[in-house]
């Protein structure tokens, strides 16, 4: 066909080469898998391979698609959780790996809105388009890189700025069980907090209440300045944990640009659960309570991302509640919690059956950083108050019932005079804001008239 064998060797080049060109510029190969068992929530493929943390595409037979993310492996199987419903799935449904990274969408564009726990919004108020992202599991700061705390935080809470002041930059967790005014105290802090940005966090609560907290809660002005990531108790378990990270990777945005950013967490409780959920649906043992190793080793991981910022950063006040059945603060998610935060305010049922709302135990609760961010005569005036209270707290039995005699001691005396003050100092409506400086004035006043008080009979000590 061809006379000369040296062209007859470059058109067959040409043609290999154009063949090459267009293979490069085609569709790249993927390798798919099927989906081969389903139990409970866990799905299991086999016939592809991804990295955990990856998301995978589940395509069934009428087209229906689910989002699912890599949460473990063993053999030739990889170990997926559904981010949304697994309705529709049938065995052998096409598996697609997508290989993305956990990035979220963050910026200055999400205040004023409300979005589920995968960053979608929920309001109705179109897409939120940023121009910036984040890793979901945000990024680790060298310990010595960190401001320390050195500034007290105003949170318009009497009885918390005076006797268990908070830092900027502390982490502390809420301990409460249900019904003893948890959500009137975080509704308080959210509106009275000085901070630029408020993140909230709802996970795995009552649908109802998501709601009901925006409305009642923040209201329009607040929400100005907030955002807020919902996921409720409905939602699959991933979805849950993927709320709790995706709000500290919002707060996180506002620290590193210079902002300080009150970030209120309800509940890590429901967070603990749902990695309870996944460890033991991909065969982690339980360890203690039914609660496997792995939820001891996430707790640390999302709490640690808040505080402060590095020397030209901002900071992230965190305030995680965790809920404890019947006062029990022995739970050990209570009890893992209260290792790793800068403190712990404690609820009281009993405080909140006599009526004392904010029903906050002084005695049960600690601030660890108040020692180095308020003045040695604050301490000494709260020290002596708090005592006088513990004292009354001791002997209330003897006291009630008239047992006790007036003079037989000093500080007892003292302790019944200072009570009545006492409770209705804690006392706060939800409507009344209480700066630092005004309830520091009156605890100074009721600290002055102890000494002054006429003697008080035993009978006229009424608990609140």
């Amino acid at each position: 066909m061809y006379e000369n064998p040296s062209e007859r060797n470059c058109i067959w080049r040409r043609r290999l080469q154009h063949c090459v060109t267009q293979a490069g510029a085609g569709i790249p190969m993927q390798v798919q898998g099927r989906l081969t068992r389903m139990v409970g929530l866990t799905l299991e493929a086999s016939g592809c391979r991804a990295a955990i943390g990856d998301r995978c595409l589940i395509r069934g037979a009428d087209n229906d698609s689910v989002e699912a993310e890599v949460v473990g492996f063993g053999s030739d199987n990889l170990y997926l959780m559904p981010t949304g419903s697994a309705h529709g799935l049938s065995p052998d449904a096409r598996v697609i790996p997508l290989g993305r990274s956990g990035n979220v969408a963050v910026g200055e564009e999400v205040l004023g809105r409300i979005l589920d726990g995968v960053g979608q919004p929920l309001d109705n108020k179109g897409p939120v388009k940023t121009r910036t992202t984040m890793p979901l599991k945000g990024s680790t700061i060298n310990p010595l890189d960190r401001l320390p705390i050195q500034h007290p935080l105003d949170v318009g809470v009497r009885s918390i700025n005076t006797f268990l002041t908070v830092g900027r930059g502390q982490r502390l967790g809420l301990f409460a069980p249900s019904g003893v005014g948890k959500s009137m105290l975080l509704a308080m802090m959210t509106r009275y907090t000085e901070a630029d940005v408020i993140v909230v966090g709802l996970i795995g609560e009552r649908g109802r209440e998501v709601k009901e907290f925006i409305e009642q809660n923040l209201g329009g002005d607040g929400l100005k300045r907030s955002v807020v990531v919902a996921t409720p108790a409905d939602d699959p378990p991933l979805k849950r944990m993927h709320g709790a990270m995706l709000a500290t990777s919002i707060a996180e945005y506002f620290r590193d640009t210079g902002h300080h950013v009150l970030l209120l967490m309800d509940s890590l409780t429901r967070y603990a659960q749902a990695q309870r959920e996944i460890g033991l649906t991909i065969g982690e043992p339980p360890a203690t309570k039914g609660y496997p190793p792995s939820v001891f080793a996430k707790l640390p991981q999302l709490v640690e991302r808040a505080g402060n910022g590095m020397d030209d950063k901002g900071s992230i006040t965190a305030l995680y509640t965790v809920l404890t059945e019947n006062d029990d603060q022995n739970d050990p998610i209570a009890d893992s919690a209260r290792a790793i935060l800068d403190g712990h305010l404690v609820l009281s049922k009993k405080l909140a059956d006599s009526g004392v709302y904010p029903a906050i135990d002084i005695e049960m609760s600690i601030s660890r950083v108040m020692n180095r961010i308020v003045d040695r005569p604050h301490l000494e005036m709260v020290s002596r108050l708090k005592r006088l209270y513990s004292v009354y707290e001791q002997n209330r039995d003897l006291i009630n019932v008239g047992a006790y005699e007036t003079g037989s001691d000093a500080e007892i005396d003292q302790a019944i005079r200072l009570y009545p003050d006492f409770i209705k100092y804690l006392r706060q409506d939800i409507h009344d804001h209480v700066d630092f400086r005004r309830g520091l004035e009156q605890l100074q006043q009721i600290h002055n008239q102890l000494d002054q008080l006429p003697m008080t009979q035993p009978n006229e000590a009424n608990p609140a």
